[in-house]
Order: C-alpha cells, then sequence, then structure tokens
C-alpha cells in the first residue's frame, strides 16, 4: 500500500496556542468571513499604495485584530457555547473596531495637541489599552497579560519602589498618552512591523498551503529519506522544517505536518513520546531556518537597521546545525531500536512530485531572491504573493488548454506579463490577475479556484491573529521601559555580572529568555529580551546581531523546555502522550538550540561575523558537529552498537570540552573523541566476532 503525503485534515476544530477558537456557522459565520477577508484586502491595499499614514495604518490593523478576537474566542474556555457569538462580544468587537478610526478621523487634532490629552482622548486611549488586553488574553493565556500588566503597574507606582528601582512618576495621563496614542506603545514598532512584513508573509504561508505546499513537502520528503533507516522520522525533521520556512509558526506547525508525520512515526516502531520530540522539535526549528524563517527575523531586521539578508546570513549556519542535531538523533534511535524505513515502493516519488507541482516553489524562489538582493520584505512579499495567485489561477487554465503548444505559449505570455511586477510595480500585475480571474469563469474548475484564494486570504487573516495581538500588547512594556528608561537597570545588572564572567551573564539571559517563554510566545519574548538584554551584551563585546540572535533562539527553545512547552503540548495531543515527557525529549533531541548560541558568542564566525576566513568558518563548523555527533551518542545511548553507561559519560563530556571556550578544551575534546571512537570500533569489532 503506498503512502500518500496528504494535507492534514483539521476537522471542525479551530486551533490557537491557548485560546479555544469558537465554530461558527450561518450569519456569524459569513460576517467572520467577511471581515477576515477584508482585512486581507485591507493589509494588501496598504502594501501596495500606502494610502494611509503610518500611524493610522497601525491603528486599524489593531482594529481589525481585535474585532475579530472578540468574535472568534469567547471570554471564558469553560462553559462557552462554541457555536455562537455573545452579544456583548459583537458590542466588544463593533466597539474596538470603532475605537480604532479615531487615529484616521482625528490624525490632524491629536498631532496638534500631542501630549495634551482631552478628556475624550483619554478615555479612547484607555480603552484601546484595556481592550488590547482583554484579546491577548482571550486569545493567548494569562501569562503575557500578567508580564505586560506588571509592567504597565511599575509605570504607575514605581516611583515609590526603594533605590535604583525607582522612577519620577507619571501621572495616569501620561501613562495614556505613552501607550495609546505614540509610536512607542501598542502602536509600536512591534505593530508597525506586524501590519507590514509579518501579515504579508503570513498570507504567503496561507497561499501556499491551500495551493497545497504541504503534500509537496511531504512528498519530498518521503521521496528521498522515507526508505532510509528510521524514515519516518526524518520525514518529519525534513518536512516539518520545510513548512516551518513559511508557516512561522512552530505550534501551527505541529498540528499541520505532525497530523501525518506523528502516526506515520509511531506506525514504523518509534515511542509515542520520541515521535511527538521530533515533530516539535523540527517544527519549532522553522522559525530559524532560512530562506523565509519566521516573524521574528523581520521585526530584528527592523530594530537592528540591517538587511534582511543580513538576519538570514546570521542564521543559516546554526539553523543547519540545529536539524543536523534532530537528524542525528533520529538516525541513532532507529539503530539502536533497529527501526528500518519504508518499502521503497510505497514512497512517492519526489522528481515526480515535483513535477506534477513545480509551479508552487517559484514564488519562493522569488521571494528569495528579491530578499537578498535589496528589495525590502514587504516589496519582496507582495511579488510572493503575486505570483502566488497567478500560478494558482493560471495552472487551472493551462490545464484545460487542448495542446501542450497553447499551455507553453499560455504560460510564456503569464510569465512575461508577472515579470512586469519587479520593474514597473504593482499595477501590470494586478491587470494579469484580473484577466486570469475572469478567465476562471469560463473554465471547468475555476470557480473552485478562486474559491481557494478567497479562503487563504480568510484563513490568513485568522493566523495572524496571535501574532499581531501579541506584537500589540508587549507594546505596553516597550512604551513603559521607554518612559521610565527602566531597562538600562537591568541592564545595568548584567554588565555588573559580565565584568566577573561572560558566561554568567549569557546563562541569566539565557534564564530570562527561558523563564519568560514559558507563558508566552516567541514574538513578545524576543522583543522583551532584546530591548533589556541585548544592549548589555553588546557592551560586553558581543556583536548585536549575535546578541540578538542569542535572546532570540532561546525564545524558541522556551517553546520546547517544561513546564509549559507549547509545542509540545501541540504535540501530545496527536501522539496521545504526556506533554512534560514530549518536552523533556525534545529538549534532549534539540540540545543543539542551547549549545549552538553560546559557541556562536565565543566564536562569531559561526554567524559569519566579523568577516570570518574560510578556515575559521570550517574549524568551528566542524567542531560543532562533532560536539553533535558526541552528545547524541551520550544522549540516545548508541553509535554502531550500545553504549554502556561509562562510554556514554565520556562522550557527553567529550562534546563539552568541544563547546567550553576554555585554553585547551578544543585539544582535550578532539582527543577524547579520537579516544573513544577507536575503542568503540575495536569493541564493535571484536564483538562481531
Amino acid at each position: 500500500m503506498t503512502v500518500h503525503a496528504v494535507a492534514p485534515d483539521h476537522g471542525q476544530e479551530e486551533f490557537s496556542e491557548h485560546g479555544v477558537q469558537r465554530r461558527l456557522g450561518g450569519a456569524s459565520l459569513a460576517i467572520v468571513s467577511g471581515l477576515a477577508l477584508s482585512f486581507s484586502i485591507y493589509q494588501l491595499v496598504v502594501a501596495a499604495f500606502h494610502p494611509l499614514s503610518s500611524l493610522v495604518m497601525r491603528s486599524l490593523h489593531v482594529g481589525f485584530l481585535l474585532a475579530l478576537t472578540f468574535i472568534l474566542f469567547p471570554a471564558f474556555r469553560h462553559g462557552a457555547k462554541l457555536s455562537r457569538v455573545s452579544a456583548a462580544d459583537w458590542l466588544l468587537a463593533v466597539g474596538a473596531f470603532t475605537l480604532s478610526t479615531y487615529q484616521w478621523f482625528f490624525e490632524g487634532d491629536l498631532i496638534q495637541r500631542a501630549g495634551d490629552l482631552t478628556t475624550v482622548d483619554f478615555w479612547v486611549g484607555t480603552a484601546m489599552v484595556l481592550l488590547v488586553f482583554e484579546a491577548a488574553r482571550r486569545i493567548l493565556g494569562l501569562a503575557l497579560p500578567l508580564v505586560c500588566g506588571t509592567f504597565l503597574l511599575y509605570g504607575l507606582f514605581g516611583q515609590y519602589l526603594p533605590g535604583d528601582l525607582a522612577h519620577r512618576g507619571y501621572d495616569f495621563a501620561q501613562i495614556v498618552d505613552q501607550l495609546g496614542f505614540g509610536t512607542e506603545g501598542i502602536f509600536g514598532i512591534p505593530i508597525l512591523v506586524s501590519a507590514t512584513y509579518i501579515f504579508l508573509f503570513i498570507l504567503f504561508g496561507s497561499f501556499l498551503e491551500h495551493a497545497g505546499m504541504i503534500n509537496l513537502f511531504n512528498s519530498i520528503a518521503l521521496g528521498f529519506v522515507g526508505h532510509t533507516k528510521g524514515g519516518a522520522a526524518k520525514v518529519s525533521v525534513l518536512s516539518s522544517g520545510l513548512m516551518g520556512t513559511i508557516s512561522g509558526s512552530g505550534v501551527a506547525n505541529v498540528l499541520t505536518t505532525g497530523q501525518f508525520t506523528i502516526p506515520l512515526m509511531k506506525r514504523f516502531g518509534y515511542s509515542g513520546v520520541f515521535a511527538g520530540a521530533v515533530e516539535a522539535t523540527s517544527s519549532m526549528g522553522g522559525q530559524i531556518m532560512p530562506p523565509v524563517m519566521g516573524a521574528v527575523a523581520f521585526i530584528m531586521a527592523e530594530n537592528l537597521n540591517v538587511s534582511y539578508a543580513e538576519i538570514v546570513k546570521a542564521a543559516a549556519i546554526p539553523a543547519i546545525l540545529y536539524y543536523a542535531t534532530a537528524f542525528w538523533m533520529v538516525h541513532l534511535e532507529a539503530g539502536r531500536k533497529q527501526l528500518l524505513g519504508l518499502p521503497k515502493d510505497q514512497c512517492p516519488n519526489p522528481w515526480q512530485a515535483m513535477r506534477a507541482q513545480w509551479h508552487l516553489v517559484l514564488p519562493l524562489a522569488a521571494l528569495v531572491w528579491m530578499l537578498f538582493n535589496g528589495f525590502t520584505p514587504m516589496y519582496s512579499g507582495m511579488v510572493g504573493l503575486a505570483l502566488t495567485a497567478i500560478l494558482i489561477l493560471g495552472t487551472t487554465i493551462a490545464a484545460r488548454l487542448s495542446s501542450t503548444a497553447f499551455r507553453y505559449l499560455f504560460w510564456i505570455t503569464v510569465g512575461l506579463a508577472s515579470a512586469t511586477l519587479v520593474k514597473w510595480g504593482v499595477y501590470p500585475v494586478l491587470a494579469v490577475i484580473a484577466a486570469l480571474m475572469a478567465l476562471s469563469f469560463s473554465v471547468r474548475g475555476g470557480r473552485q479556484t478562486l474559491r481557494v484564494l478567497r479562503d487563504s486570504l480568510i484563513d490568513g487573516a485568522k493566523q495572524a491573529l496571535p501574532v499581531g495581538v501579541a506584537c500589540a500588547i508587549v507594546g505596553v512594556i516597550i512604551g513603559v521601559l521607554t518612559l521610565t528608561g527602566a531597562a538600562s537597570s537591568f541592564a545595568g545588572f548584567i554588565l555588573s555580572v559580565g565584568e566577573k564572567s561572560l558566561f554568567l551573564s549569557l546563562l541569566l539571559t539565557m534564564l530570562v529568555c527561558l523563564i519568560l517563554g514559558m507563558g508566552i510566545p516567541t514574538i513578545p519574548n524576543y522583543i522583551i529580551t532584546s530591548a533589556i538584554a541585548a544592549p548589555a551584551l553588546l557592551k560586553l563585546g558581543v556583536p548585536l546581531i549575535v546578541s540578538h540572535m542569542f535572546v532570540f533562539y532561546f525564545g524558541i527553545m522556551a517553546d520546547l523546555t517544561p513546564p509549559v512547552a507549547l509545542a509540545a503540548f501541540a504535540a501530545s495531543s496527536i501522539a496521545r502522550e504526556p506533554p512534560m515527557k514530549i518536552g523533556f525529549k525534545a529538549v534532549q533531541i534539540a540540545i543543539a538550540g542551547f549549545v549552538v548560541p553560546f559557541m556562536a558568542v565565543y566564536d562569531n564566525a559561526l554567524m559569519l561575523q566579523g568577516d570570518p576566513t574560510l578556515l575559521a568558518v570550517v574549524y568551528i563548523v566542524g567542531k560543532a558537529l562533532l560536539a553533535i555527533i558526541f552528545w547524541g551518542a551520550a544522549a540516545i545511548g548508541y553509535m554502531r552498537a550500545q553504549l554502556n553507561i561509562g562510554e556514554r559519560i565520556f562522550a557527553a563530556a567529550a562534546a563539552f570540552m568541544l563547546v567550553a571556550a576554555l585554553p585547551l578544551t578544543d585539544e582535550i575534546g578532539f582527543a577524547m573523541c579520537a579516544a573513544l571512537t577507536g575503542w568503540h570500533l575495536f569493541h564493535t569489532r571484536h564483538a562481531s566476532t
């Protein structure tokens, strides 16, 4: 029986990382679909034509986020009727969107009286901040609102704290002005990035997903590695990594590719805990895997004022090492349990899959080319979206043409018309899309294709909700830190620790990231810790990109680390195993995610910073790979054969020596690796005779 790489069936249940989403029908479904569709169209118009000022654009973006959140997510999980929207939530949705237009209608007046709020301004600003807190509570749980609320209380009452923790004191109106109307509160840099880059790339991922990209990635993974030793788990690593590069959400990735890969791994002998851990690890790594990466990469580029290509360059080698670790771990586990791959004749032909769906790769290739050739992420995202829409529509139409010659002529015409987007802007490609949509009404299957595009726009808007609401509420933290200057206090503490030991400063920063990440998603975790800790690390001599990547990595690792490991919880619902066990196993599999950032701080060549020589890059990468090999052997307890407890401890010590940045540790590590390898080869060869 052939293993088919099909997209998962999500059924009726809608998923959010924390909240329970309503399952609506009838008029309510029509309204929410219309609102989501309007949200996506609004974002595309803003991206293409820039008709509004920056602050108004951000405000309306928040209005759409809040309105959809209040309609889709009930106030309480238990006892809520998920089939209908309460009257109170309808009022909240309408009220939130109406308040978001305040910036638009009174833009000129607000600029003229900046810092001097009227009574109406005060109540509108207060209401917007409270609505953002409530939306975050519904969709993201209590942890993030509580963290942001703590900072808000600090802004209001911090003058009563002792010593250096105290600030000079601010009245409530100043706090409201900072958070509700300026560009350093809920309408700050995070929401700007959400309203521009992030939304477009989520929409891009939604288009590719609806077009069949999950199916293509699964077919490629099955075809290339499905038949190898332990192939089912290697399929998970490969397909989840590929899908993660465009989805931007590790948890959502678990629940899409995991529906296929986790049962497949269990079917071929892996335990449910190991299967769930592999999927969680692979899915989370997609956020650090070029070329597209996750939303944080775009926020980082904006914060650091560097090109997106610079962020990708820094992330490339660590991301490869992360997936090399996962691949090596599943290979060793397969060897330990003597697990075989899928029969070759049951795996799809990857080349055939690529020939059948080659058009899905073109938008991704165009996007990557543009990102690395000086185009802005916003413009590149628009091009990727437009090309995806053109190819989806064009494929349906071309399939109905009678001869191969006509099909070639059709694609040449569409290709030439689409290529004008890069040179002459958006208008020519809009004409191409409009023409293809008109043609779709007259060909068989065309209307279904139009529905795919519509559903992609609707689902993309829904997928943007957790990210967008998180970006809005962390603006509270940034606003308070900017107003009070509190970030310098924590940075000063890290600096004082770093004077004695850079390693202790890094360890402290890592712990802050992991603790914050227990309750909040990767994006706000990165924003908070990069605002507080990264400047301090820079003063300790850590390059800026390396320090930001350091906190980014541990923000991702927090989603794998118990007790609140979101990716592990998502995987447990499919694997039907305890999430804590999956979380601890995922930490073991993803050890490179914990080790590589430390290695990069001590040797910047690992992130290609500081113009390293080729020899320096080869040396640090080789050392990292060797450490991964021996850590894997220690963790799994297997190389060519089972390792006893003494051999596992020796392997772990050898790996640690290669990671430690102390005099002679590299030489000791290499010697220990050589000794263990020689002993193991001799032992296994002797045992076989």
